[in-house]
């Protein structure tokens, strides 16, 4: 079964840059889209980013021009860079794979999660 493993959350300052991680245990498919997702307290899971095996991405219109999602197919590992980051950032991130190129913004269309990881901008 695919584990994944997020990391790099942490205290960020208004306006700072934060990279997340999330690495793979394997990927048995070669078709998958890998999303990342936060919530913060008092609100539902909301995504935020996602890329295809083959490279497609597309973003939430509230982080559109400031994060940027990439994948290292080598490692298995997908990235997720934060920059300016605002208070409404503040949430714990998730990142979810699926076994599809169909492109998916709900969380309940992923099959695998990762535990999360927080990030908390302070201003």
């Amino acid at each position: 079964e695919v584990q994944l493993q997020a990391s790099g959350g942490g205290l960020v300052q208004l306006g700072g840059s934060l990279r997340l991680s999330c690495v793979a245990s394997e990927f048995p498919f070669d078709d998958w889209t890998i999303g990342w997702f936060r919530q913060a307290p008092g609100k539902e899971r909301e995504g935020v980013s996602f890329v295809t095996s083959d490279n497609f991405t597309e973003y939430s219109d509230s982080v559109q021009g400031r994060f940027t999602i990439s994948s290292d197919h080598a490692t298995n590992t997908v990235y997720l860079q934060m920059n300016q980051v605002r208070p409404a950032d503040t949430a714990v991130y998730y990142c979810a794979a699926r076994p599809s190129l169909t492109m998916a913004t709900m969380p309940h269309k992923y099959n695998y999660w990762g535990q999360g990881t927080l990030v908390t901008v302070s201003s």
